[in-house]
């Protein structure tokens, strides 16, 4: 029973990645609001049906990490060693996924294409500000399970906020360089470090609460 479910859940991730890598190649090749979910069905030889199934909205077929994102950081706050803050254990995921080049830290040239097809839609743009506030509070839920927090408690609110924030404007920061032309190495070193003392800030003003 355990290798059928096993074999199911395979086979489910690898429809899921299927749908999704024709649906970014149709996006990147027409412009998002130019195909419809109908045409990445054709495309992937699967039904409308099924590709609802897998992403309830059009956009998410394109920001596709975002769930892959939320178990990232849902298993670094929850699996942080013993003594280590979540907040410490958040930046050294960050920091990791950086310098191992994973494609949530996004941080390269050759993410360009991506980035300006988020830019030439409104619903994309959207999309992504809605995803930035759920995973805003996703953090915000994890950092008071951590702390034995209640709902109505604001630090483990403010301290996602801050996170969200200080990434925000790092990432923005790297992805204006990058598209003005500036070497992506450089951008990339600079970005570890100003997102590492960005983050370092962010702790030390949480602790002082």
């Amino acid at each position: 029973m355990t290798e059928t479910l096993g074999l199911r859940e395979r086979k489910k991730r690898q429809t899921r990645s299927l749908i999704s890598d024709v649906a970014s190649g149709l996006f990147i090749q027409r412009g998002f609001d130019n195909v419809t979910v109908a045409e990445v069905a054709e495309a992937a030889g699967v039904s409308t049906k099924t590709v609802f199934n897998y992403f309830p909205r059009k956009e998410d077929l394109f920001l596709d990490r975002f769930p892959e994102a939320v178990e990232l950081v849902t298993r670094a706050v929850r699996g942080r060693a013993e003594g280590e803050s979540p907040l410490a254990a958040l930046r050294r995921l960050f920091l990791g996924l950086l310098e191992e080049g994973h494609p949530l830290g996004g941080i390269s040239p050759r993410y360009q294409v991506f980035w300006q097809v988020v830019l030439d839609s409104p619903a994309l743009r959207a999309r992504v500000r809605e995803l930035v506030e759920e995973f805003e509070g996703v953090l915000a839920a994890l950092f008071a399970e951590a702390a034995g927090a209640g709902p109505a408690e604001p630090a483990p609110k403010l301290a996602a906020a801050l996170v969200v924030a200080a990434y925000r404007a790092v990432y923005l920061t790297s992805v204006g360089r990058i598209r003005a032309g500036d070497p992506g190495q450089d951008v990339l070193a600079d970005h570890i470090a100003l997102l590492d003392r960005a983050l370092e800030a962010v702790e030390r003003a949480v602790a002082a609460f």
